[in-house]
This record gives C-alpha cells, sequence and structure tokens, in this order.
C-alpha cells in the first residue's frame, strides 16, 4: 500500500522547495536506504519505497498541485505508481534521469545481469564571499568504495575461479509467478546478485566484495558567482560501476560562510554603513569598504537614517550570465556615546535653535557638593 505520511516529511523539505532541492533530497535518501547497502534491512527498504513514491508525486507539477491542496485524496484515480510492491531496480528505472542510468537500463553483463553505473557521491567545501567574487580552488577529501587492488575487483583469491550459481544456474535470474500463476516474473538472483557466479574462495582484503575503501584528494575549480547550496559535478570521481558499468560522479556542494560585514541577495551586495550625524546632515564624500577594493561615494545633505547608495558593478559577478551585481550601501546613523565639551556646547546651542528640551548639563562632583553643603547650611 502507498504511504499515509507527509510527502514533505518523507523528503526531509518544506512546502516551499522547488524542484532541484526535491530532486537532492531524494538523491541523498534513494543512496542512503538502498537495499544494495542495507541488504536484510526490512526498515530501509519502507524508507527507500517511500522516498520514490514522495519524489514521484512532488516531482510532477499536477500531481503536487493536488497533492498540496487536497492531501493523498487528491491523488486518488489519477495514474502512479505502488511502490510498496515493486522491486528495488523498477523504482530506479523510473527514476534514471536522477542518477544518470545508475540504477536501471544499461547493458547486459555476464550471466544477463545488467552493466550498472556506479554510485554517485556527495561531499561539501567551505568558501568565503571573497572567493564567490574571484572564484578559487579547494582540495576536498572523501573516501569512496574502490576497486580491490588485491584481486583487481573479481573478489577472488589469487588463481582461484568462480562457480555457477546454483540457485539460478549462471541465468542471473530466476522466475517466479505472480497472481495466481497467470504469469511469471523474472527477478534478479538473490544469491549471486544477477552474475550468475559464486565465489567460492573469496579474496581475504575485501572478503569477496571486490571493493574496498579508498581515500582521495580532490582539487576542485570553483566558479566566480556560485551559490550557497549549489554543486559542482567531477565526472567519474563517484563509485566503480558494475558488469562493466562505468563510474558515478562526485558532488561537491559549496557552502558559502557567513560575512562579517556583507549581506548577499542574489548578485548584489548589502553593507550597513554607520556615518555622522553631520555627514547626514551636510553632505559628505566617503569612502565605502568593498570585496577587494575600496568605493568613493556622495552622501547629499539631508539624507534620512536608513537610506540607501548603490555603487553599480561593485557586487559580484553572475554565475552564467557574467555582468556583475550592485553594492547597496544602507546608511545607519552612529550616535557617539562621548562628547567632548566643544561638541556638547554646539549641540546644545542647535537644540536650543529647534527650541528642543535636552537633558541639562552634568555638574562636576565638587559643583553638586558645594550645592549641597550650601542647601544643608541654611
Amino acid at each position: 500500500m502507498p504511504t499515509d505520511r507527509d510527502y514533505y516529511s518523507v523528503l526531509g523539505v518544506d512546502k516551499t522547495a522547488d524542484a532541484d532541492a526535491i530532486k537532492r533530497s531524494y538523491r541523498k535518501l534513494a543512496m542512503k536506504y538502498h537495499p544494495d547497502r542495507n541488504p536484510d534491512d526490512a526498515e530501509a527498504e519502507v524508507r527507500f519505497k517511500e522516498a520514490a513514491e514522495a519524489y514521484e508525486v512532488l516531482s510532477d507539477p499536477q500531481k503536487r498541485q493536488r497533492y498540496d491542496q487536497y492531501g493523498h485524496a487528491g491523488l486518488r484515480g489519477t495514474s502512479g505508481h505502488d511502490f510498496s510492491s515493486m522491486r528495488a531496480d523498477d523504482i530506479f528505472s523510473i527514476f534514471e534521469d536522477i542518477f544518470g542510468g545508475q540504477m536501471g537500463g544499461g547493458r547486459r553483463g555476464r550471466g544477463g545481469s545488467r552493466a550498472r553505473r556506479g554510485y554517485d557521491l556527495e561531499t561539501e567545501v567551505e568558501i568565503t564571499l571573497e572567493d564567490v567574487a574571484n572564484g578559487t580552488e579547494r582540495e576536498v577529501e572523501f573516501t569512496r568504495q574502490d576497486i580491490c587492488e588485491t584481486c583487481s575487483g573479481t573478489g577472488m583469491k589469487a588463481g582461484s575461479k568462480p562457480t555457477t550459481c546454483p540457485t539460478c544456474r549462471g541465468a542471473g535470474q530466476v522466475q517466479q509467478q505472480g497472481f495466481g500463476g497467470m504469469f511469471r516474473i523474472a527477478t534478479t538472483c538473490p544469491t549471486c546478485k544477477g552474475s550468475g557466479q559464486v565465489i567460492s574462495d573469496p579474496c581475504e582484503t575485501c572478503a569477496g566484495s571486490g571493493r574496498q575503501p579508498k581515500h582521495r584528494v580532490l582539487s576542485v575549480r570553483i566558479p566566480p558567482g556560485i551559490h550557497d547550496g549549489q554543486a559542482i559535478r567531477v565526472p567519474g570521481e563517484g563509485e566503480p560501476g558494475t558488469q562493466g558499468g562505468p563510474r558515478g560522479d562526485l558532488h561537491v556542494v559549496v557552502r558559502v560562510a557567513k560575512h562579517p560585514m556583507f549581506e548577499r541577495d542574489g548578485d548584489h551586495l548589502i553593507l550597513r554603513m554607520p556615518v555622522s550625524f553631520a555627514q547626514m546632515t551636510l553632505g559628505a564624500e566617503i569612502t565605502v569598504p568593498g570585496l577587494g577594493q575600496e568605493h568613493k561615494a556622495t552622501i547629499k545633505p539631508g539624507t534620512q537614517h536608513g537610506e540607501t547608495l548603490r555603487l553599480r558593478g561593485a557586487g559580484l559577478p553572475d554565475l552564467r550570465s557574467g555582468p556583475v551585481g550592485d553594492l547597496i550601501v544602507v546608511l545607519m546613523i552612529e550616535v557617539p556615546k562621548k562628547l567632548t565639551s566643544k561638541q556638547q556646547k554646539v549641540l546644545r546651542d542647535y537644540a536650543e535653535t529647534e527650541d528642543l528640551e535636552v537633558l541639562p548639563e552634568s555638574k562636576g562632583f565638587w559643583d553638586r557638593m558645594k550645592q549641597y553643603i550650601g542647601t544643608t547650611g541654611e
């Protein structure tokens, strides 16, 4: 039966998530709960099928609209899939576009099994806002399941040979009857995983899996203008395929660190800059800090607190088209915490011209003491 859980909760995304966010979340869950990585784990299989069902709905704009409006009831009677009764290979064949064909399709290998593309991998790298402006290179480290160097991926000890699978007799598939014997279904052999052969003398290094963990260090070029959460694909740096299939890819997700001065709004930068009351009132030529260089700007007389200056082309480059955004300077009046006696007098004289009530001038300790003694001596 289809799941009754909220599809957005299943994928771990907000209801406002765009198509890319939904696809990324599904990719992570599918790789995490795939039966090949969780053998004999019934809970992982349930989660795997729930994620596929949720993606099948939320990736379709029409189905997603009906689901948002009416919930699960809005999907009844629509064409779809009952993922609870489907095999993992069938589910992934529906979503080949997400995994580049790695879970379904492909040419046939020995024993009739399919040559499959290897798993994609994902890692993260953190950069600064200055790196976004100029582009940069970063080293990334990750560990992948790679071909065993001892047995070259065969899973067997040197000099040994595989034997024919006793379950499927080398076919790589077994036949099952469905719907009371009305038809037969071919499924991947559970003993040999579709290879048609079993290993009787496994490699001691990889225990017959043909894979071993391998640490990798790569230098990745990050282009100017990239946004937080975007990923760079490094072809062929994922895990090796099976039955002669190609390697998967590595996806490097970029995280942009928070800047102490600037905020980002698309390709624009926002800077909240403190200026004095006199500069805002009388006007001034100011120097504005930027990413890597300073800029000159003019404050017009009578500028109000919170007004902005826009410096064209002083923001961040667009990742695709190249034009550079603007630097938006928000002018904030900075009130000094301490004033000299001369500054106080000037401001008091100014306050009198506007008939403003201000606190009286503070008296020193001895002035207050003389006033106190004079009052008590009467």
